[in-house]
């Protein structure tokens, strides 16, 4: 027999040898080991996280198993970006609504830089004024630094080095995305009034080809600082 039968449901066959007995009850102890994991869990649980957990086992069928499981309960497992999780069922949502404490209301301004650093990541307080034809204040950043939704990615690689702007894996999870490649187009962000009429001609649409937790080749690591007007750089750490 292959091994776990397949998944989903993982059939149970009525004769198994001694060997596909003893699989078989790996792959379940593993089941409930992860499932333990995730739901314990506050935020969305990685695949790196898990295989540190829970090792020598196929992850992929046994989150496959759970997703089936759950596929008809009240809460079902989801892809956050690379991360799991245990959501509320989309059906059973309304009932969540009282429970659900409502965050501060982002202004338009920061809605709008919170568009822009979404689908032109990484992107510098410079680009962002560029692409948005005003001026992004300090304020404005800080809002969203505090939300969890926006980070620090790095510094870009030009003189003066200015630090680069990207989204998270919470800003993934808070619009239900499974990646960050799902961003919606041009037309349901303007409906749904993340961006407004003033955004210029020029601001694109195409959705990031990127990954949140790896530098770009134009962009250096946070812990580098500049040394004179040439923009060199030496590690914060550095002995000298």
């Amino acid at each position: 027999m292959s091994e776990f039968s397949d998944v989903p449901g993982v059939n149970q066959p009525e004769q198994l040898s001694a060997a596909e007995a003893a699989e078989r009850l790996k792959f379940d102890e593993a089941v409930r080991k992860v499932e333990a994991i995730i739901f314990a869990s506050a935020q969305p649980v990685s695949l790196a996280a898990l295989s540190e957990r829970v090792p020598n086992i196929a992850l992929d069928k046994v989150l496959e198993r759970l997703q089936h499981d759950y596929r008809v309960r009240g809460v079902n497992l989801v892809k956050r970006g690379e991360a799991w999780g245990f959501r509320t069922a989309p059906d059973l949502a309304h009932l969540m609504s009282k429970e659900i404490v409502q965050q501060r209301k982002l202004s338009r301004a920061a809605l709008e830089v919170l568009a822009i650093i979404a689908y032109h990541q990484p992107v510098t307080r410079a680009e962002l004024e560029d692409i948005r034809g005003v001026e992004t204040s300090k304020g404005t950043l800080d809002v969203l630094m505090e939300t969890g939704w926006i980070k620090l990615r790095g510094r870009r690689r030009t003189p003066g080095r200015p630090v680069t702007y990207g989204t998270t894996e919470a800003f993934i999870d808070h619009f239900g995305l499974s990646d960050i490649r799902d961003l919606p187009g041009l037309e349901e962000l303007r409906g749904a009034g993340l961006l407004s009429g003033r955004i210029p001609a020029g601001f694109k649409i195409a959705p990031p080809d990127i990954d949140l937790d790896e530098l770009t080749a134009d962009e250096a690591p946070l812990d580098e600082v500049n040394v004179g007007e040439m923009g060199l750089l030496t590690p914060l750490d550095s002995d000298d």
